[in-house]
């Protein structure tokens, strides 16, 4: 019984993440079509969706162009996230409930998704003043895209 209940729970898990990705695309498309306006004749199937041949992107702390969680920090303080939505950040930066989902919407015709690549130590100090934050607190936060060890 306690099998079928991890089991159970992993199903739950998994189609509630599934749902918020979902509903995030779904707003993402009433954005474009309808509340900015800026593509209302668009019409789109799922495969044209996934293959971004849309106009704008929709980045998200955590991804190739945004790899930074710790700007999760300053949008949950600018849009007063948990107050008016219940979801939290945690010590790690993830959100909970963990079946939710954030990012940024740029309408720009030209804008187009793009993936940081490894930055070199220099990169980190200027990034870590602009921050306010200290270099190893921004290693640690940009961990996987360092071009060096910090060992």
């Amino acid at each position: 019984m306690a099998d079928q209940d991890e089991y159970n729970n992993m199903l739950v898990k998994t189609l509630t993440d599934r749902l918020a990705e979902a509903f995030s695309e779904e707003l993402h498309t009433r954005v474009r079509r309808e509340i900015w306006g800026y593509s209302p004749e668009e019409t789109l199937d799922p495969a044209q969706c996934l293959n971004v041949q849309y106009q704008g992107i929709r980045p998200a702390p955590g991804y190739p162009s945004q790899p930074d969680h710790t700007e999760k920090t300053t949008m949950w303080e600018l849009m007063k996230i948990k107050e008016e939505t219940g979801i939290e950040l945690t010590e790690s930066l993830a959100m909970s409930p963990a079946s939710s989902v954030s990012g940024l919407y740029f309408a720009n015709k030209n804008a187009h998704y793009f993936a940081v690549q490894e930055v070199c130590k220099d990169q980190v100090d200027n990034y870590s003043k602009r921050k306010g934050i200290t270099r190893e607190e921004a290693e640690r936060h940009l961990g996987p895209i360092l071009s060096y060890s910090t060992d």
